[in-house]
């Protein structure tokens, strides 16, 4: 873990030292990151082109392209935003992590409050992640994570994305959530170059453009080398494909999320929240295949998930033709219409019955008008049969998700979640330790057949609660298993160094004899002894 506080000049060699160490907490005022000092390039040019290094690094360049993390107004302010950085991460790598009591300040069992009010509202994201002051009588309407938790960082980049660090419970946490807003993009005018412009582009929500997934990528990466578990909320539409986002490397950005991904260790949690809906491309990247050693997948009420939109599945799967179909099989009118045809073209068929060719026209184009008139409404009907194949509960069915959250109560769900993840993930690693030829699913596997064999169910295991304190309870029966693992891993390095070297094997053994007490000593010799 390192952290840069920028408070004064960095120039040369010592912006690389910035960006090199990842994070970078910059003063927002003479503190610019730089290459080269504005006096040296105005000289290089000729000409007074610069008139300050704020120009060239200042606040307001390294903040919007990502290479500063935080903005602060002084010295103060920045030492407070590392500790307050510091206190989210582990104080050695691989041990637990910083818990804090949140008793007076926030509760556990206690329903999210705020959820956005419709489907295709923009609200702030940051709304789901920390809540919101209510408008009416000032009260907190609480969010997802404990209050006054948050921090954001890279709030200068890549818009449409928000990210930062928040505990759940006094457990902290790396935060991932989708801008549904449409964001600006301001790329300043070079002062070098007198044809260049300020550009300012707006860039739609739910959308991961170059620049976006690029910071979702970094921010997946920082909160692995932090050994924080990760919660996004998942409300994107696909990635921009257009040519001059392509151009821009989107495809490279979106490929380095999934290299991210697959690379992280600790718990994550991928949960599309209410009125959200994750399609295309963006499915495919943050599906919980990529790395389901690690990797859940949730869905809240009221959210939509699927490769393809229920219009374009629709499309697809029911064009005019099946709708045709359709409509003469159900609508009352058209069948009538269909049998007064059939029953004049049966061999059966009653004077009655016969028509004319004036008639079949008729009765032809009565077909055709019905048609056109009932084929909008059974359009409607296949968007939504389609669309009820994304809900939560049908993903839920297909296992694509593990299982379906209500938005309510999804803060004490994930709380008890995360505590079982975080509890399996050390016992795993012990698995793992003496057992190194398995997977981290595989060693999951293990750990629930030890479950099974002290008498619980199957369907008890997907009950955190349960399986957290079974973990209270059975402790020593679960350190005699691991010590069980390390005995047979260490027979088995001994016979296999044995067969290989006996010689080498027979010599290592007097001298770890050596250093042995007693009771070692006679265990060791016993052993021997029991040799026919």
């Amino acid at each position: 873990f390192t952290l840069t506080l920028v408070t004064g000049r960095s120039v040369g060699i010592g912006a690389y030292l910035v960006r090199l160490g990842q994070r970078a907490i910059q003063k927002s005022a003479d503190s610019p990151i730089i290459l080269t000092g504005y006096q040296a390039l105005n000289k290089l040019m000729g000409k007074n082109i610069y008139t300050s290094n704020d120009q060239l690094g200042g606040p307001m360049i390294m903040f919007p392209n990502g290479v500063s993390h935080l903005l602060v107004d002084d010295h103060l302010a920045a030492v407070l935003a590392g500790v307050n950085w510091l206190s989210y991460v582990p104080s050695v790598r691989g041990m637990p992590l910083p818990i804090t009591d949140i008793t007076g300040i926030d509760m556990v069992e206690r329903p999210v409050q705020w959820r956005p009010k419709t489907k295709g509202v923009a609200y702030d994201p940051r709304y789901l992640i920390c809540g919101q002051d209510s408008e009416v009588d000032g009260q907190w309407v609480s969010g997802f994570f404990d209050k006054s938790s948050f921090t954001e960082t890279l709030n200068g980049w890549a818009k449409t994305v928000v990210c930062g660090r928040a505990r759940l419970g006094g457990i902290p946490m790396g935060v991932i959530v989708t801008e549904n807003r449409t964001v600006e993009a301001l790329t300043p005018a070079d002062p070098a170059d007198p044809t260049s412009m300020e550009k300012n582009t707006f860039q739609a929500g739910g959308v991961w453009f170059p620049d976006s997934a690029y910071k979702t990528a970094q921010a997946i990466n920082d909160f692995n080398a932090e050994d924080l578990p990760v919660m996004i909320f998942a409300n994107w539409r696909g990635f921009s494909g257009g040519q001059r986002d392509m151009f821009d490397e989107v495809l490279k950005f979106g490929a380095q999320i999934v290299d991210a991904l697959v690379a992280f260790k600790q718990p994550i949690f991928v949960y599309i929240p209410p009125f959200a809906e994750l399609r295309g491309g963006a499915w495919v990247v943050v599906d919980s295949t990529i790395n389901p050693d690690v990797m859940e997948f949730f869905a809240a009420d009221d959210s939509r998930g699927g490769v393809l939109e229920p219009d374009a599945i629709a499309s697809i799967k029911y064009r005019k033709k099946d709708l045709t179909v359709t409509a003469h099989r159900l609508d009352a009118v058209l069948k009538e219409l269909d049998a007064k045809l059939a029953a004049d073209a049966s061999p059966d068929a009653t004077p009655a019955d016969k028509l004319d060719e004036a008639q079949r026209a008729d009765i032809k184009a009565q077909i055709a008008e019905r048609e056109t008139l009932v084929m909008g409404i059974y359009q409607q009907i296949a968007v939504q049969f389609a669309d009820l194949h994304d809900g939560p509960g049908r993903m839920a069915a297909t296992g694509v998700v593990v299982s379906e959250v209500p938005w309510e109560s999804s803060r004490s769900y994930f709380y008890w979640r995360l505590k079982r993840r975080l509890a399996e993930f050390q016992l795993r690693k012990q698995v793992v330790k003496y057992c190194p030829e398995k997977t981290d699913s595989e060693a999951s596997a293990v750990i629930k057949t030890w479950f099974i064999e002290t008498g619980n169910s199957t369907a008890q295991w997907s009950d955190s609660k349960f399986v957290l304190a079974w973990m209270a309870e059975k402790q020593y029966f679960l350190k005699e298993q691991i010590e069980g693992l390390k005995r047979a891993s260490v027979e088995a390095q001994t016979a296999s160094l044995a067969v290989e070297c006996p010689e080498a094997a027979a010599r290592g053994l007097v001298a770890a004899y050596q250093k042995m007490d007693y009771m070692q000593r006679e265990i060791l010799r016993q052993q021997l002894l029991s040799i026919r």
